[in-house]
Order: structure tokens, then sequence, then C-alpha cells
């Protein structure tokens, strides 16, 4: 089977939307995650997983970089496995945006900074009210998202900033799809295409 018809698909632009793995998603990466997505346009795509967190908490992080903490809820804010590629990478996903040395700032005023002055900021209490801080990230070569999408692999839906920074994590999955009205409880992972 070839994919060039996949060429002139028109996909509307996912950037600032979540992806929501279907139960047939079985590639251990993304099994059951929900993903922001940052960035998507011709060349690919990059999200975030925003329902994995690692076995570290961010004082770890911080005592690593030599960050000092001033503020004690900083030490144990949760770190996100945010994917696969450049797990050494971290992101932190806020509201609101702010000014951060190296930040994309999306709809919503939603910024995601890659820079170490929201991590210091943080420590001492002054950073983003809403915060989410992933290793990693995921990412898609041009038309591979697209395609994973017509394989019915996963659903969209635009952000839900309650279900990223307020949604308990392990309710994130079956919530995001439950906006679209679906229940991934009843989809099975061995559905066929008829």
């Amino acid at each position: 089977m070839t994919y060039g018809a996949l060429d002139v698909l028109e996909t509307t632009n996912l950037t600032n939307h979540l992806l929501i793995a279907m139960p047939n998603l079985l590639d251990p990466n993304f099994y059951q995650t929900v993903a922001y997505v940052c960035m998507h346009n011709e060349s690919g795509a990059m999200g975030i997983v925003i329902n994995r967190v690692m076995n570290v908490e961010l004082g770890a992080v911080l005592e690593h970089m030599q960050i000092e903490v001033t503020s004690p809820s900083a030490n144990s804010l949760a770190i996100y496995d945010g994917g696969p590629v450049q797990r050494e990478r971290g992101f932190v996903i806020h509201r609101p945006a702010g000014k951060w040395d190296a930040m994309l700032t999306l709809d919503h005023d939603i910024g995601i900074t890659t820079s170490r002055d929201v991590l210091n900021a943080i420590a001492t209490g002054r950073g983003p009210d809403q915060v989410l801080i992933a290793l990693g990230y995921a990412g898609w070569g041009a038309g591979q998202l697209e395609r994973e999408l017509s394989e019915n692999a996963w659903l969209t839906t635009p952000v839900d900033l309650d279900i990223m920074f307020n949604t308990p994590i392990h309710k994130r999955w079956q919530a995001a799809a439950a906006r679209l009205g679906v229940d991934l409880m009843l989809i099975s992972s061995e559905a066929g295409h008829g």
C-alpha cells in the first residue's frame, strides 16, 4: 500500500490540540496517552505527552541543575515523560505565557519554555500559575501524523486546559475522549476496519 494519496489529504492544523491514543495504538511509547500538540505544519508535528509521570520529582532535577529551591511546593512537582525523543531535554508547558528567554506562545495564553529562567522562577515561587514539566517529546515526520490519523490511531480535540492542568493524571486519557462523547472502555483494541 502506498501513501501517495495522503499527500493531498487536507488536515486541519492540530497545533494546540490534544491527541488521544485509540485503544488499538499498542506502541508502548503511546499506549493510552494524551499528547499536547505544540507544533504541526507541513514538515511534521511535535507533541508532549501529558498523562505519564516519571519516577522523579522537580526537586531532584533542580538539585541536579544546581538551582536553589526556596518554594517548598516546587520540590514535589511531577516530571512527565513527554515522549521518546530527546528524553534529556526539558519542556515547561505553562499558563500564563509570560516572558521567558526561550518560549513559544500558543493560543489560550499557553507558553512552552525550554530555558532555565522559568525553572529558576518556579523554584522561588515566582513562576507561572499553572505548569506541566516534561522530559522528552513526541515527533512525527512530514505526513506521518496525518497517516496515523487516517489509520484511526488517534482522536483529536482542541486543547482543554482543565484536562491538561487540573484533571488527575490517571483520568486524562478517558476525560479527553469524553469531551468528544467517546468512552474508550467501550472500544475494542481488536476493532477491524470495514
